[in-house]
């Protein structure tokens, strides 16, 4: 039981994976083709899951190289594209939190570093469109996440106000950074964060509020509702 709560928001920016989606094994599965394809060593699920949160084309040019890294992004979204709307899995609660916000009138989005074709064709499959005003993946804004700029996108035409009281809900460091950024309220869902990766020069990476899942967050949304 948390004493203190976050403030009711006005909005809120989703991360996708592993926030509103369990996506690791499919990652995991996507990476290990490529790396075979390249001849490079698999990662096991934990390495996957701390080394996995920039952008490919932030992440890729370090594991494959400045010269080759655009031919292992067409691998690994031909080995993704082939696997990931079969795999795909909404967790625990996810479906409930979207409904509580929506029913309580706060504006909703998503900001990944998911390719956007990728996620957008995700979002769709699970037929969530219509809780969200935008939907923005990697490469579609000019810079990707952590960079401000695609959560502006997102957010479209928002007031100010929305603004004011905006939550960024994901699960890693990037996402805190983000909500850094567009000096949002940090919601981390699922398991705390131990280690920073090459993020530890930046400041102030722990959450402003941490929830183990999807399903303890919709509780407090929903107390919300019985306050007003």
């Amino acid at each position: 039981m948390i004493e203190k709560s976050p403030a009711r928001p006005n909005a809120v920016i989703f991360d996708w994976d592993n926030t509103l989606v369990d996506s690791w094994e499919t990652i995991q599965a996507a990476l290990n083709l490529t790396f075979d394809d390249f001849g490079k060593e698999r990662w096991d699920l934990i390495e996957t899951k701390t080394r996995v949160a920039r952008s490919l084309r932030d992440s890729f040019p370090a594991l494959f190289g400045e010269d080759r890294w655009e031919e292992a992004k067409d691998r690994f979204y031909a080995h993704f594209q082939a696997i990931h709307l079969e795999t795909l899995t909404p967790l625990a609660g996810a479906h409930d939190l979207l409904c509580a916000l929506r029913d309580g009138g706060v504006y909703l989005g998503v900001v990944s570093n998911k390719n956007g074709d990728f996620l957008r064709s995700e979002v769709a499959h699970l037929d969530w469109g219509h809780f969200f005003g935008g939907v923005i993946g990697a490469t579609d804004a000019e810079n990707d996440k952590p960079a401000a700029d695609p959560v502006h996108l997102a957010m479209g035409d928002s007031a100010a106000t929305q603004y004011e009281n905006l939550w960024f809900v994901g699960d890693s460091v990037v996402d805190i950074q983000c909500a850094r950024n567009v000096g949002a309220t940090a919601i981390l869902i699922g398991e705390e964060i131990t280690g920073h990766g090459d993020a530890t020069n930046s400041a102030n990476l722990s959450p402003d509020w941490h929830f183990p899942d999807c399903e303890a967050l919709v509780r407090l949304v929903k107390s919300f509702a019985k306050v007003l």
